[in-house]
């Protein structure tokens, strides 16, 4: 909870909201995340505004704008789950998700964390 975000198509960071699921695993009072937080808008949050022209909305922008490439709000498109986690550290389940996990956007980016919201606890 709380780990900064940053997509590389993204214009702004975004922060990773944890839904306790289950019995919560908790660490510096924060729940923590597995790969499965990987949901648009209740997990990952917007990125201010998106440059990736694969994204339709980013498209069309530029198209009316006659090829000049026209960023639009990011609404971020994630269907998979973050990879790879800490496969030895179980959250719900699932492997926990660490600071060298990768989320892939449907529209091209690749959103990753940058900063993991916990500091004196660490997962390997």
């Amino acid at each position: 909870m709380t780990a900064n975000l940053q997509c590389s198509f993204g214009a702004a960071p975004s922060t990773l909201l944890v839904v306790p699921q289950g019995q919560p695993v908790m660490s510096e009072n924060k729940p923590q995340a597995n790969i499965m937080a990987n949901v648009p808008m209740a997990n990952i949050l917007p990125f201010g505004l998106c440059s990736c022209p694969a994204n339709p909305v980013v498209a069309a922008a530029t198209a009316a704008a006659m090829g000049a490439l026209t960023p639009m709000p990011c609404v971020p498109n994630t269907a998979a789950p973050w990879v790879p986690g800490a496969p030895t550290v179980l959250v719900n389940n699932q492997p926990m998700l660490n600071n060298s996990s990768k989320l892939t956007c449907l529209w091209g980016g690749v959103i990753q964390v940058t900063n993991p919201g916990t500091t004196k606890e660490q997962c390997p």
